[in-house]
C-alpha cells in the first residue's frame, strides 16, 4: 500500500477459486473485471468508463513518480527508530503442495471500468471475499470489524453498507500483531503502522491517508487463506497477514471488499505464495472489452500449460531492487514501422532520472515526453486520414473517427529491451475502442525526469511470468484461454 492505494484501487481481480484436474507445483487465481455485472448493477458507456480510468491513472502515476524519485520505501506517518530483528512470515512450504493452486481471472468490462477483481476465503471457517489484485500493493486487506463479539452496535454476519465484512471474532485462525512486537514496531512501519501501544498485546494498528482523501483505518494481523488446488481439493497458507480495516472511505471501493497485495515487497501475497512455489507467478489478462465470461488465471508457481500461448516466450531481466515494490525492466527504445525512434536514453535510465516499470494497476501506458512525442507522431501519421474527434471530458490527445477503421495501416509498435528481448503488443492495445465508433491513441503523458509505465492495456492478451528467484520477466502472446 506504502500511501499508494489509489494504485490498488485501479487494478482489480476477481480469485473465484475453481479446481482443475492436473498437477503442477503451481497457485492460479482467476481474475474478473471489477465492472463486471454481478459487482455492480449500474453500467457505464465506455467514454464514461474511459474518463474514471484516466483519472485514476494521472493519480496513481503522479504517486509512483514522487516514490521513484525519492528512491526509498515511502515513511509510515508515524516511524520508530529502534532496531531489531526481523521476524519471518511463514505461509506453507513447498512440500506442502501436491497439486497447483489456481484461481480464475477475467475483464470487467461489463462493470464498465478498465480494472480486475478477485475472490478470496480468509479466515476459519472461511468467509469468502472480491478484493482488488495490485502489483503495486504490499498489504492485503479486507474490510473488517475486530472485537464485535460483546458489542450490541457491531454487526452481524453479513454486509455494511453493500460490502462483506470479515468478523474477525468468528474467525478461529485470526492472531492480531502485538503492538510491541518487533514486527510491528520495525518491520511493519513501511505500511504504516502506528506508534500507539496502550498495553504489549494491543493490536498493531495502522492508518492510510491517500492524496485523493481515501483513508483506511485498522489492525495488522496473520491469518488463513483457503486456496483451490488443480485436483479439485483445497489447501490453506497460514499466517499470511492481512489488514482488518474497520474504517475505509473512497469512492472507488463501493463493490468490492478490499484489495489483495501483489508487489515486490516482504508481506505481500504475491511474494509469500510465489516463494513457496519455485518463485514465481504470472497473470494473462484478458482484453479489456471481453464480457464477464472471458476469464483466465492469476497463477502461483510455474505456468504448465494452464495458460496457452500462441507464439514464442521471451525473456528479459526484472529489476527487483531499484525501488522497492516496483518490477522494473530495463527498455532501450520504441521502433514504429521498423524503425527506431530518437529517444533520449535517459529517459529508460534510472540513474538518470528515468526508467520503466511494468504495471498491472495503470491502465493506459504512460509514456515521459521526450518517448511520448515521437511515439505519438509517429502513429497518428498512420491513422491522420480518419477525422479527428474529442471526446468531452477525456484528456487524451488523439482520438478519431474509427468508421471503416483498418488496423492493419497502423505500423507494429515494438518495445526494446537492452537485452535484446522484443515486446509486440496487440493494435488493440495502443489504439484502444473508446467510445461507439471512437478510437483513441492509447497513451498518456507525463513530465521528464519521471517514470514510463507499461499499463495493463498494453499488457492484454499476453502472458507475463515474474521470476522472482531468477529476476527473469517471461512474455508471450495468448489468447489467453486456458487448456
Amino acid at each position: 500500500m506504502k500511501g499508494r492505494l489509489i494504485f490498488l484501487l485501479l487494478m482489480v481481480l476477481i480469485f473465484s477459486v475453481q479446481g482443475r484436474e492436473q498437477y503442477s507445483n503451481s497457485i492460479v487465481l482467476e481474475l474478473t473485471h471489477r465492472h463486471a455485472p454481478q459487482l455492480n448493477t449500474r453500467t457505464k458507456t465506455q467514454d464514461q468508463r474511459l474518463k474514471d480510468l484516466l483519472h485514476h491513472d494521472f493519480i496513481r502515476h503522479n504517486i509512483i513518480s514522487h516514490k521513484w524519485r525519492q528512491g526509498l520505501q515511502p515513511r509510515a506517518r508515524t516511524r520508530r527508530v529502534q532496531a531489531w530483528e526481523q521476524t519471518p512470515i511463514t505461509t506453507a512450504t513447498t512440500s506442502n503442495f501436491t497439486a497447483a493452486i489456481e484461481m480464475p481471472l477475467g475483464s470487467g468490462r461489463d462493470m464498465g471500468i478498465g480494472q480486475y477483481i478477485t475472490s478470496v476465503k480468509v479466515g476459519t471457517p472461511s468467509q469468502k471475499f472480491r478484493l482488488i489484485v495490485d502489483t503495486g500493493s504490499d498489504l492485503t486487506w479486507i474490510n473488517c470489524r475486530y472485537r464485535c463479539a460483546r458489542s450490541d452496535n457491531c454487526p452481524k454476519k453479513g454486509r455494511i453498507k453493500g460490502r462483506r465484512v470479515f468478523h474477525a471474532h468468528l474467525s478461529s485462525s485470526f492472531r492480531p500483531v502485538p503492538c510491541f512486537s518487533q514486527m510491528c514496531m520495525v518491520e511493519l512501519m513501511n505500511l504504516f503502522s502506528l506508534t500507539t501501544c496502550p498495553t504489549p498485546l494491543t493490536p498493531c494498528a495502522y492508518d492510510y491517508r491517500y492524496i485523493d482523501g481515501s483513508a483506511a483505518m485498522g489492525v495488522f494481523a496473520n491469518e488463513t487463506v483457503t486456496v483451490s488446488l488443480t485436483n479439485g481439493r483445497k489447501r490453506r497458507l497460514h499466517n499470511v497477514l492481512i489488514g482488518c480495516s474497520d474504517s475505509f472511505q473512497s469512492p472507488t471501493l463501493q463493490n468490492v471488499d478490499g484489495v489483495i497485495g501483489l508487489a515486490n515487497s516482504k508481506y505481500s501475497f504475491a511474494t509469500n505464495a510465489a516463494e513457496k512455489l519455485g518463485g514465481k507467478f504470472s497473470y494473462c489478462l484478458v482484453d479489456h472489452l471481453s464480457h464477464i465470461n472471458g476469464s483466465n488465471y492469476l497463477i502461483f508457481g510455474t505456468n504448465h500449460n494452464q495458460v496457452m500461448v500462441t507464439g514464442n516466450t521471451h525473456y528479459t531481466r526484472l529489476e527487483l531492487n531499484l525501488v522497492s515494490s516496483f518490477y522494473a525492466v530495463n527498455v532501450m527504445g520504441i521502433s514504429i514501422g521498423g524503425k527506431m525512434l530518437d529517444i533520449p536514453f535517459q529517459v529508460w535510465d534510472t540513474t538518470k532520472g528515468g526508467g520503466t516499470i511494468l504495471d498491472s494497476g495503470t491502465s493506459l501506458t504512460v509514456l515521459t515526453d521526450p518517448a511520448y512525442q515521437p511515439v505519438m507522431e509517429a502513429i497518428k501519421m498512420s491513422v491522420s486520414k480518419y477525422q479527428k474527434v474529442k471526446l468531452d471530458g477525456v484528456p487524451m490527445d488523439y482520438c478519431f473517427n474509427s468508421t471503416g477503421f483498418d488496423d492493419t495501416l497502423v505500423p507494429k509498435l515494438i518495445i526494446h529491451f537492452a537485452d535484446g528481448a522484443r515486446f509486440e503488443p496487440h493494435r488493440k492495445s495502443y489504439v484502444i475502442a473508446a467510445a461507439d465508433g471512437v478510437r483513441c491513441l492509447g497513451f498518456l503523458p507525463a513530465r521528464f525526469p519521471g517514470t514510463s509505465v507499461i499499463g495493463n492495456i498494453m499488457q492484454q492478451n499476453y502472458l507475463w511470468e515474474f521470476d522472482l528467484e531468477g529476476n527473469k520477466l517471461g512474455f508471450a502472446p495468448s489468447a489467453c484461454s486456458t487448456s
